[in-house]
């Protein structure tokens, strides 16, 4: 299966491992956008509003692109700043854009308690409780 994970920056550093494992599993992984430079944003931020904003827009726009060829999305949900099984706003719009798409959701943890729970509620995922095995 073709996999595309989405995270927040701060788990960046987890996917090498879980990029391992679906390998070893048969599986191809395809990476989130700015992989390579995950806090890019924050220098962008620091010029000004307007690259902000067009920098944003731009991710977004290839949020798409980016999940189209896969077969599922992968969000890898850990704590972050003591909140449980983190999804921020940016992975949230990837899972939508997902099952748009009519893609496979896997969340690696439960359902966070989060602003977004009803409507994660609403796509379904399938919750892998950390383990990758169960992408079949």
């Amino acid at each position: 299966m073709k996999i595309f994970i989405a995270c927040s920056k701060h788990f960046y550093n987890r996917i090498p491992e879980i990029q391992k494992e679906l390998e070893l599993e048969g599986h191809e992984v395809a990476l989130p956008n700015s992989y390579d430079k995950p806090f890019q944003e924050e220098e962008i931020k620091k010029r000004s509003l307007e690259e902000h904003v067009q920098w944003k827009a731009e991710m977004l726009r290839k949020d798409k692109v980016n999940i189209k060829p896969n077969d599922a999305l992968l969000v890898l949900n850990f704590e972050k700043n003591q909140q449980l099984n983190y999804i921020g706003g940016a992975t949230f719009l990837e899972i939508y854009k997902a099952w748009e798409m009519e893609k496979l959701v896997f969340l690696y943890n439960p359902i966070p308690d989060n602003i977004f729970r009803d409507e994660l509620m609403g796509i379904n995922p399938t919750i892998l409780n950390g383990d990758l095995k169960q992408l079949k």
